[in-house]
């Protein structure tokens, strides 16, 4: 059973309208009450509300209209699924980490689900249930099929509209970097998750496609004096696993993988990122490049890092983040001068044993 639901719609309209628009009881359970978040009454909505209004304040770096746009017109390719490839492998790998976790997920999320390529690698018998969420309403209209039970909602994953303690598994590959303020996302993370709920994601980091970064750099230098940012800045990892503590997370695990991908040229890198719709949206993009810029990138991009095979490499740097929302059943770490060894007995850790043996 599936449906797609606007959060958008939801969330404008009146507590009477939204009864009559939604199909799902479900949904009207897990999203905010729109009545009760205008007046302000009840903790609950005062708490939701102040979280959606850190989300977008302070940081305006990426045109989240433009994003829209983009995976919207992504999505409607006809051959759009030959663009699939780097979400379905990345789908995967966050899968891996979720069935490391021996348990049964009730109730789960996908923010920025795209098509599902995190559905169709999870199975019944570790989520029961899965909401599919995503900015770009095409994604939605055409998902990958999975036997999971499936509730598609679009709304914005700068504002997430869930009640406290909603959700037993939060997933998320490859949509937070394009958030205006991550700090305010992990928050909201945080709180629409259950205590003692986990939240698995991935994301692009910093070094992220350097080559194309760099040869666009030095193309724009050459030819034209100066050069202008043509790659969306990403987070780095060393800030990661701060971000993630100060939003309220517990037991982090931050990794990094790179993914590197061949392509003839780099015209064909930019045509599948933007087949991807990974396309630059930051404010402070040009607009476009001239001819000669570009011919000159793409000579300096096959020299600095061309494969012998006339190919040139694209590099994906990818942080995988764990994080779960604290519960007093969690292991806890032993009180400070309750060891019963210090450092200096680790040396002699062999004699001790065979002692102890005797």
């Amino acid at each position: 059973m599936s449906g797609v639901v606007s959060a958008f719609s939801y969330l404008r309209c009146s507590a009477s309208r939204c009864d009559r628009r939604l199909v799902f009881p479900d949904l009207r359970r897990l999203l905010q009450a729109s009545s009760s978040s205008r007046s302000g009454s009840g903790s609950s909505a005062k708490r939701g509300r102040s979280l959606c209004s850190r989300a977008g304040g302070g940081v305006n770096v990426f045109d989240r209209k433009m994003k829209r746009r983009q995976k919207n017109w992504a999505s409607s390719m006809p051959e759009s699924a030959k663009y699939d490839y780097l979400k379905e492998e990345v789908g995967s790998r966050i899968v891996d980490r979720v069935f490391d976790i021996v348990r049964t997920f009730p109730v789960a999320l996908d923010i920025g689900c795209g098509k599902g390529y995190l559905a169709e690698n999870l199975n019944k018998e570790t989520v029961q249930k899965l909401f599919q969420m995503d900015i770009a309403e095409n994604a939605l209209k055409h998902p990958i099929e999975t036997e999971i039970p499936t509730y598609r909602i679009l709304a914005d994953e700068e504002f997430l509209p869930f009640k406290e303690n909603t959700f037993d598994l939060i997933l998320s590959s490859l949509c937070l970097h394009w958030v205006n303020d991550l700090p305010g996302a992990f928050k909201q993370i945080h709180y629409s998750l259950k205590p003692d709920g986990v939240f698995i994601g991935a994301m692009l980091g910093g070094e992220t496609l350097y080559e194309l970064r760099c040869s666009l750099q030095l193309a724009e230098l050459e030819r034209e004096g100066g050069f202008a940012p043509h790659v969306s800045p990403f987070t780095a990892v060393t800030d990661l696993g701060n971000l993630l503590g100060q939003a309220g997370f517990n037991m982090l695990t931050v990794d990094i993988d790179e993914i590197q991908v061949n392509y003839p040229g780099v015209l064909e890198v930019m045509e599948d990122l933007q087949g991807m719709g990974e396309s630059n949206c930051a404010w402070s993009r040009k607009p476009l490049l001239h001819r000669d810029t570009m011919l000159a990138a793409a000579a300096i991009y096959k020299e600095m890092y061309g494969n012998d095979d006339g190919s040139v490499p694209a590099t994906f740097q990818i942080l995988y983040m764990i994080g779960w929302k604290p519960h007093e059943s969690q292991a806890k770490p032993a009180q400070r001068g309750s060891a019963t060894l210090s450092i200096g007995d680790l040396g002699k850790m062999s004699e001790l044993i065979t002692r102890k043996d005797k």
